[in-house]
């Protein structure tokens, strides 16, 4: 059974083609500069590569891109589209109504809608590459995977804010979660590399990219995560301040002149690494930086580090213990300073870090007496397993499993 898994955004469209019956990729690729002059098809196929250059105008065009590569005698990895059994998407925000994937129905996507507020930047492209799926393969079913849907499992406790309860039963203001597939994905591949499964687990899961993330899961199940309402909370990011005092905004607004609006976007697109360094919003650039002298640069990957050590221990106690750390995501599977800078200080909760095998990246087998374990997981086996884990979902619907059940309201 071949699966397509979409993932949709405002100007582009990525898509993976997977044969479940081995979780083999077939065919993948990217559609760019959607509505955007300058439109490009990169398309990969077994060991061949096929670019197009093409002026696309919407998504729906993509999509009847994407099928004419997949279809094609040369390079693509199909005869007919009646050989994908179903589409997966992959969808931000899905609030509180969905806590597993589900077939697309329009009650689906009017949910989907409903939650457009709570990802204003996302949560439309997703709903554009739903669409664009079903104008040019109208009889294929649709799932849509959740990246909310993992954080679904926390407790009131962790989940709502210390504001009046109006406001979320109103509003639906609450901790939501992001990155949900990368820590739904990352924690149970840590349950299997370190013997965990039928057993306790209590794993931190550290993405680190651009965005930023951790979770801290138990048994499997997440309990809390560090991204709230909206993906500014939590840890320094590439260009997200994470944690502030919400009075930050109005002081701001007050002093700069500035409107709600215009902070809340500094603090989403002009913050964090970029805007603390001053150099970038790459970690790499600011290591050069801080290795040629820069003092800013050091000070803040001093604060980007110390942030992350800090929700690494309150997980820690938050969960009544921890087996183990895992990183994930272009900084924490490729930056081994980071790694090792993040988890100084730590030795205090059993923490021993390999200086090399941390050097190298590799994933090997530890035993628990070493104390806790610190894997990266590699690029490429995350992603392709990422979209293989979306084709199990799909896979598990196409066959009859009631992984959700949309309430009526």
């Amino acid at each position: 059974m071949n699966i397509l898994i979409i993932n949709a955004g405002s100007s582009s469209l990525k898509y993976q083609l997977i044969d479940m019956t081995d979780e083999s990729i077939l065919a993948k690729g990217i559609v760019e500069r959607i509505g955007i002059p300058g439109g490009k098809l990169c398309h990969s196929f077994g060991d061949g590569k096929f670019t197009l250059d093409k002026d696309i105008r919407d998504h729906t065009q993509a999509m009847g891109v994407v099928l004419e590569a997949l279809l094609d005698e040369d390079h693509g990895a199909i005869s007919s589209i009646s050989e994908i059994a179903a589409v997966g998407h992959r969808v931000l925000h899905g609030g509180e109504k969905f806590t597993a994937s589900c077939i697309i129905t329009q009650p689906v996507i009017d949910a989907i809608e409903e939650y457009i507020p709570l990802g204003p930047l996302h949560n439309p492209a997703n709903l554009m590459g739903i669409r664009a799926c079903q104008a040019v393969m109208p009889n294929t079913p649709m799932v849509a995977v959740f990246d909310t849907a993992f954080h679904q499992t926390m407790p009131k406790k962790a989940y709502l804010y210390g504001v009046p309860i109006e406001f979320y039963k109103k509003h639906h203001i609450r901790r939501y979660g992001f990155h949900g597939t990368s820590h739904r994905f990352v924690s149970a591949r840590a349950v299997g590399l370190l013997g965990f499964e039928g057993k306790d687990s209590k794993i931190v899961v550290c993405h680190l990219g651009n965005g930023s993330s951790l979770s801290a899961c138990v048994n499997g199940k997440c309990v809390d995560t560090s991204m709230g309402l909206t993906p500014l909370e939590g840890v320094l990011m590439g260009t997200r301040s994470g944690d502030v005092d919400p009075a930050i905004v109005e002081y701001i607004a007050d002093s700069e002149h500035m409107t709600v609006g215009e902070v809340v976007n500094f603090l989403n697109k002009k913050s964090g690494l970029l805007g603390l360094s001053g150099v970038s919003s790459d970690m790499r650039d600011v290591w050069a930086a801080a290795n040629a002298g820069n003092e800013m640069a050091k000070i803040t990957i001093d604060i980007w580090a110390y942030r992350i050590r800090k929700y690494i221990g309150a997980y820690a106690a938050a969960m009544g213990g921890l087996d183990a750390i895992v990183f994930t995501a272009g900084i924490g599977e490729n930056d081994c300073r980071a790694r090792a800078l993040i988890l100084e200080g730590l030795e205090f909760m059993g923490v021993k870090l390999d200086p090399a095998l941390n050097l190298s990246g590799r994933l090997t087998k530890a035993t628990r007496e070493r104390g806790i374990i610190v894997r990266p997981v590699q690029k490429e086996e995350y992603h392709q397993t990422l979209a293989a884990l979306c084709g199990l979902d799909v896979a598990a619907l196409l066959a009859g499993a009631a992984l959700l059940d949309l309430p009526a309201d």
